[in-house]
């Protein structure tokens, strides 16, 4: 008799490079959740209860395998003192950069994580939902990694000019954020998350040299990851990891979300039951999917990294896109359980 996996049981195998009962399937909702109990995306973020059952409502509709309560980027920003400015059909966006000169820098104060309100809202819906699932069913948690965060700090020239030309205010910088991100990673795994996407999109070669990389991000990648209590993923915003793929391995990474513009069974190739795979489906163009090219790109995906497990289809940003039809993402879950079963014998 064929075993029933949960969610966590097919997860968790999949993670240890073992083949469950078929692929996960991770469709990471935000702000998209929204529409699920028909709400502004601001009425929606308002309760930390409203967040719990967008999460609950994705669960039972497309039947998901994990639970994504990150509210966005910019609410965890908001963390030091900047504030969220809400998008009718988009994900929240940061107020004004908290620096706006480099002295400033010195003068940051990290925030106080357990009390800040924006940040316990967060972690109220982890526990809500932690207690309504109880171990069934993985929650992610999330982190802006110290090395990304300062965009939303300062600006994204600026940042860059503080890469370049002041190297020990940049070093000062980023140890504040690294303690602000352990102690947030941590206060998720607390409160019930069942791991970490450490989300790292200046550290992609498309956004700065790899040579600046190794001699910035890369070492406070190895400093922050082994201080996060639980297995730790890797997202780069859609952009290529693979130029940086032996360094994110080095650093602890256990999984990456692979850009839709690599190829996956390069990817999986290059890796080699490493780490697992989750992606590598592009949202941007599931915007304009009929219900064949859903099928068609779920089915190429499980068939380029799903055989022998360690992979987890996902879009490839890690956040479905408000104009993405639902009837897709109904397909995109029915084409899992058509095309996802192990053994993959239509290969």
């Amino acid at each position: 008799m064929e075993k029933k996996y949960t969610s966590m049981e097919r997860v968790l195998t999949t993670m240890n490079m073992g083949e469950p009962d078929k692929v996960p399937l991770f469709l990471m909702c935000t702000h998209y959740c929204a529409k699920f109990l028909d709400m502004s995306v601001k009425e929606y973020f308002s309760k930390p209860i409203n967040v719990a059952r967008g999460q609950l409502a994705l669960l039972k509709k497309l039947n998901n395998d994990c639970l994504n309560p990150l509210y966005s980027a910019a609410h965890e920003y908001a963390a030091f003192g900047s504030e969220v400015i809400y998008s009718e059909e988009g994900p929240p966006n940061a107020g004004e950069p908290i620096i706006k000169n480099f002295d400033d820098i010195l003068k940051l104060q990290l925030p106080d994580v357990k009390n800040c309100k924006v940040l316990g809202d967060c972690l109220e819906t982890i526990s809500i939902l932690r207690s309504e699932v109880g171990t069934q069913v993985p929650i992610t948690g999330s982190v802006l990694s110290p090395f990304s965060l300062p965009i939303l700090q300062l600006g994204f020239s600026k940042y860059i000019e503080l890469i370049y030309e002041k190297p020990e205010l940049l070093e000062h910088l980023i140890k504040i954020n690294e303690m602000f991100c352990t102690e947030w990673a941590n206060l998720q795994l607390k409160a019930g998350a069942t791991f970490i996407t450490f989300v790292d999109s200046t550290s992609v070669s498309s956004i700065i040299p790899k040579s600046i990389y190794l001699k910035t991000g890369f070492p406070s990648a190895k400093r922050t990851i082994p201080t996060i209590k639980s297995d730790v993923a890797i997202a780069t915003s859609s952009a290529s990891s693979v130029s940086i793929l032996e360094e994110i391995l080095e650093a602890g990474i256990k999984a990456v979300l692979v850009s839709h513009t690599d190829d996956l069974a390069s990817v999986k190739k290059k890796v080699n039951k490493r780490a697992t795979l989750l992606g590598n489906l592009n949202g941007i163009e599931m915007c304009k999917w009929n219900g064949a090219e859903a099928e068609s790109n779920v089915k190429d995906a499980i068939r380029k990294a799903g055989a022998g497990g360690g992979f987890i289809l996902c879009d490839s940003l890690g956040d479905i896109p408000y104009q993405v039809s639902e009837d897709i993402l109904f397909e995109i879950s029915e084409s899992v359980n058509k095309w996802g079963r192990y053994p993959l014998n239509w290969r």
